[in-house]
């Protein structure tokens, strides 16, 4: 288990993006074309590995990161346009996982749909990545997803570990929302919509909607970390946690964060409150998520049947 919690984490700029020996992420990716056709079929296969490679084999902080405490993540690319050669029109689908300490089980992270996930690629020409400046908009779109990623990761061990990482994830959305090259053009870095990458980083870096990321502490390094243990002690956690984003949500109601963390947790949260033998948690609990998240209502009264 990392001890994070305990560690100041500075990064030096000169090792961002490097491939080092280090690595934090072991992703697998996945492509698949949506009512397209392309020419020459190897050229999926090498995108899936360029992007699995551009993932993986980079040092995207200054942790020791053993082998097993990787972050496990899943990216799914769907192409669904070629505007012209080389151009590509895409959704993504991230979902990350985290170890439960002391157990076999992976908890969901982040469940993260991204329906403008558009970029040029030639298998010619290697992804790079340099934290100052855009190179292009594949690989800031990666880069900056790592660090989301890894923020997250990190506010779980320690409360606001990630400020670091959301830190050079702006640094990548400002020069990649300035750039000017037409053909790159993305959206998702601007604020013109409420449901994408922009407002996925302002929310959970906005200081009135800090109870979003606290939340993340308390639910997983003093709730689910200790379940085995102290499930009951572990359940009070979780509730506060879920009690201080129902909070955060009623300044800002229905952010980006909120419904990717239910997206990720719903189905979790279900399990851990149906074995408990507290009826009046039990229908606090259902009362704050039939506020905070009433698309899964329908999973959460089944919690009140056992």
């Amino acid at each position: 288990m990392r001890k994070i919690f305990t560690v100041v984490v500075l990064l030096v700029a000169g090792l961002l993006g490097r491939p080092g020996q280090a690595q934090e992420l072991n992703a697998q990716v996945a492509i698949s074309l949506e009512n397209v056709t392309i020419t020459d079929p190897t050229l999926v296969s090498q995108l899936q590995k360029d992007i699995t490679a551009f993932l993986n084999t980079r040092t995207w902080t200054r942790q020791t990161y053993r082998p097993e405490e990787r972050i496990k993540l899943r990216m799914f690319v769907g192409i669904t346009g070629i505007p012209q050669n080389g151009s590509y029109q895409a959704t993504m689908r991230l979902i990350a996982t985290r170890p439960v300490y002391g157990t076999g089980y992976e908890t969901n992270l982040l469940n993260i749909n991204d329906r403008n996930f558009n970029f040029n690629y030639t298998p010619q020409t290697p992804l790079d990545y340099a934290p100052s400046n855009f190179v292009n908009n594949l690989s800031s779109l990666l880069a900056f997803y790592a660090y989301m990623v890894i923020g997250t990761d990190q506010d779980t061990f320690a409360r606001l570990g990630g400020t670091t990482y959301y830190d050079q994830a702006r640094n990548i959305l400002q020069y990649s929302a300035n750039q000017t090259l037409t053909n790159e053009s993305d959206e998702g870095w601007r604020d013109t919509s409420s449901r994408n990458r922009y407002w996925l980083l302002n929310n959970l870096t906005d200081p009135q909607l800090e109870a979003f990321r606290t939340g993340l502490y308390a639910y997983y390094r003093q709730g689910m970390d200790i379940f085995i243990e102290k499930p009951e002690e572990a359940r009070t956690s979780i509730l506060a946690a879920l009690a201080g984003i129902q909070k955060a949500n009623t300044v800002r109601p229905s952010t980006l964060f909120v419904r990717a963390f239910f997206d990720a947790k719903a189905d979790e949260i279900t399990n851990i409150f149906r074995t408990s033998t507290d009826a009046q948690q039990k229908q606090q609990l259902i009362a704050l998520l039939t506020d905070v998240d009433p698309g899964n209502l329908a999973k959460y009264q089944t919690i009140s049947r056992q």
